[in-house]
């Protein structure tokens, strides 16, 4: 059915936010708090990723307001927007720095056709950009890279990339993903997962002003989606530590996007002192978030079975680009890769093309938020250690299963809204990088209304310490 007028609009995003409460089991959340408010799609794509970014904002915002309640505190008002949500998903679109755009793609990112079918190389990273030009043989020159790819097929690429560890897939519709045994692998999951892995008392929530008050999450992720869990954390008042190490390389628009209200330490994990330095940070943490390559951080004992032995109580928040349980479970990824494989990049036209948002990064970030939120709660009244887990690829599933039951959009804009169209969201911030023109929370909480403490910060701005 076709998105249009109040009624559809809000009823998709009700059925859009069912199915996110489901997945974790919340049955009694106070949804009679909850406020949609419908607006015409913004985005320049008939694929409804609006109402499923306000469902999952409005359960982001329905957590966070039983949170402050169990503090003692009056039932916050949760209200939604769809102009909001779905701009929220272009969210590093709107940043401007001094006045400057600065989000940026690599030259060789992006769409190309093989000798039977179409591949997308994501090489935003350095090392992932010269491993995909020596794999191809060619310098960095786009037509010489075009006419490399051409001689090649496109499963040949994309075994041949993930053998080395790089980032390049065949370009799936719809149907041949399904058939994949990694789709058939993210399926059989929720579309998170919230597990109990170990025994610790419980640790009920104390009183505060504002809902996640005293509430410590190490951060260890980089790009959107991770940094996003950690964001969504801080904005609602949680103390949230970046912990990057020096050598690995950044995308400082990504940086600056995802790191409001954080503080930003450095740590060298292959460093003994380093690598203990963390464990020390983890013993005082309520919230570990892991977006590096799935078994990175185990491998140097930041597991989180290791990591609940080491902090009963612990919450381990794990997002990877591919469902751990399938065969790509450990094969890198980000938004736009995942999208080409999942079909997304066919969502509109019959030739591949990127969506005019991210929407796998932004709602997986806000989702894993939730899922530590849920954990908390779990925690607070029954004790115990917790694993949350999810992936692109399931998100990506679950939007699939969404446009499915409610529809595409009716009406599709030639282009998103530019910048001084969108004023009403923005605010202005100085920082160390300039200017900052930004996006607010796009949640409205009268009474626990989300803000962030501190501009975003360079990495390694901050000591390894709590404060």
């Amino acid at each position: 059915m076709p998105l249009a007028g109040k009624s559809i609009v809000t009823a998709a995003t009700l059925a859009a936010l069912s199915t996110v409460l489901s997945a974790v089991q919340w049955k009694d959340a106070p949804l009679d708090r909850l406020d949609v408010t419908p607006a015409p799609n913004v985005l320049p794509t008939s694929f409804p990723v609006a109402p499923c970014a306000a469902a999952v904002l409005a359960a982001t915002g329905l957590a966070t307001a039983a949170i402050q309640a169990a503090r003692g505190n009056a039932l916050p008002a949760v209200r939604v927007g769809l102009r909001r949500a779905a701009l929220a998903t272009a969210n590093a679109d709107y940043l401007r720095v001094d006045g400057r755009v600065v989000k940026s793609w690599d030259t060789i990112t992006g769409y190309y056709r093989a000798s039977d079918d179409w591949v997308y190389l994501h090489g935003n990273f350095p090392h992932l950009r010269d491993g995909l030009l020596r794999l191809l043989g060619v310098d960095g020159d786009r037509a010489a890279l075009a006419a490399a790819v051409a001689r090649w097929r496109a499963d040949d690429i994309e075994r041949e990339a993930g053998e080395r560890g790089l980032c390049a897939v065949r370009a799936r519709r719809r149907d041949e993903w399904r058939a994949h045994p990694q789709f058939q692998a993210a399926c059989a999951v929720p579309l998170l997962r919230v597990r109990r892995i170990g025994d610790a008392p419980r640790e009920p929530f104390t009183a505060g002003e504002r809902p996640l008050w005293g509430v410590r999450a190490l951060d260890l992720s980089r790009v959107i989606a991770g940094p996003m869990v950690g964001r969504t954390l801080a904005e609602h008042g949680a103390t949230v530590m970046l912990v990057s190490a020096p050598h690995l390389p950044s995308l400082q628009p990504l940086v600056i996007d995802t790191g409001f209200g954080k503080l930003s330490a450095l740590l060298d994990l292959r460093n003994a002192s380093d690598a203990q330095r963390l464990r020390e940070l983890a013993r005082d943490a309520d919230i570990f978030i892991d977006a590096y390559r799935p078994g990175a951080l185990a491998a140097r004992g930041f597991d989180p079975q290791t990591l609940a032995r080491l902090r009963p109580g612990l919450i381990c928040v794990s997002v990877s680009a591919f469902c751990a349980d399938g065969p790509w479970g450990a094969r890198r990824g980000y938004d736009t890769l995942v999208c080409a494989a999942t079909g997304l990049g066919y969502a509109d036209t019959a030739k591949p093309q990127r969506l005019p948002c991210q929407p796998l990064d932004y709602l997986t970030g806000y989702l894993g938020a939730f899922g530590a939120m849920i954990a908390l709660r779990r925690r607070a009244l029954e004790g115990g250690s917790w694993h949350v887990s999810l992936s692109l690829d399931r998100t990506a599933a679950w939007l699939w299963e969404m446009a499915d039951a409610f529809g595409r959009e009716a009406s599709v804009p030639a282009s998103r809204p530019p910048v001084d169209e969108v004023g009403d969201l923005c605010a202005t911030t100085p920082s160390a990088f300039g200017e900052l023109q930004h996006f607010l929370p796009m949640l409205d909480m009268p009474g626990a209304q989300p803000r962030w403490w501190r501009a975003p910060v360079p990495p390694g701005t901050d000591a390894a310490q709590w404060p």
